[in-house]
């Protein structure tokens, strides 16, 4: 996410005007702050949490099949 937000700062500081390029630095780097600050505000998870939470309801998914299975078989049987 650091590279995502370090070439989104630098693109929003190459939109300012050329006389103003000797604040670059401090503007790209005031940006990346805003921007990290802001999203840990979100409250997001990461893609690592994203995929483990995904593979955890797969299971899940599966595991509910395979019960609903076997209960059709034993309300089948009475």
């Amino acid at each position: 996410m650091n590279d995502t937000l370090e070439q989104l700062s630098k693109r929003i500081s190459s939109l300012i005007p050329g006389d103003m390029k000797g604040v670059q630095d401090d503007i790209e780097d005031n940006v990346k702050s805003l921007l990290q600050s802001t999203l840990n505000k979100m409250n997001l998870v990461t893609r690592e949490e994203f995929d483990v939470q995904s593979a955890v309801l797969q299971r899940t998914r599966e595991k509910l099949e395979q019960l609903e299975k076997q209960v059709e078989k034993l309300n089948i049987v009475e």
